[in-house]
């Protein structure tokens, strides 16, 4: 029989998408309100991959990651992610205003993960080939994997998150990530 080993404490990481500049100031304050002090930010990248969010959003959209001083346990992703997704409810917008409880418009979208030093793990609703159900309708899949000193895609990762904008922001971090480990084992 095969020893029960519990896992490391990991990197929150979240991902944010939106076409407004000040949706990403609120996203960021309401996070931290949340998570605590932001340790590490990406720069912006545009957000063309796909037209997925276009009709919701609109143009012009723009993407920024987010990572989170704390460590986490990494089986709290899914009330992390169901947590995100009221915050993009009450960020949204009544898209009709005779009928505003009705129908809203996302202004936002969160994308919340976590990092550990083999692998980048993506939150969602949405079940798939690569995806395993954790709880509370979220499921988890394997975004990205540490190889030969990065992070490589897998055939399913979006295209968003092999750019090397990405690749190399997820590489700062798992440094980061690594000093924090060795200091609390």
């Amino acid at each position: 029989m095969g020893q029960i080993i519990y896992p490391q404490p990991v990197k929150l990481i979240f991902s944010i998408i939106s076409a407004e500049e000040e949706m990403f100031i609120e996203a960021k304050n309401s996070l931290t309100k949340n998570f605590g002090k932001i340790d590490m930010e990406s720069e912006y990248q545009p957000f063309n991959f796909t037209e997925y969010y276009k009709n919701e959003m609109g143009d012009s959209l723009k993407q920024k990651m987010f990572s989170f001083e704390k460590l986490i346990l990494p089986d709290r992703l899914s009330e992390i992610k169901n947590n995100s997704n009221k915050l993009e409810w009450k960020l949204s917008i009544p898209r009709n205003s005779r009928d505003a409880d009705i129908e809203k418009k996302r202004k936002v979208n969160f994308d919340p993960g976590y990092l550990t030093l083999g692998k980048f793990i993506l939150a969602s609703t949405k079940n798939g080939a690569a995806r395993i159900y954790l709880k509370e309708g979220i499921y988890a899949e394997i975004t990205l994997k540490f190889i030969n000193k990065s992070f490589r895609p897998l055939e399913w990762t979006y295209r968003n998150y092999q750019t090397d904008l990405y690749i190399d922001f997820l590489n700062k971090v798992r440094d980061k990530y690594k000093k924090q480990i060795k200091s609390i084992i």
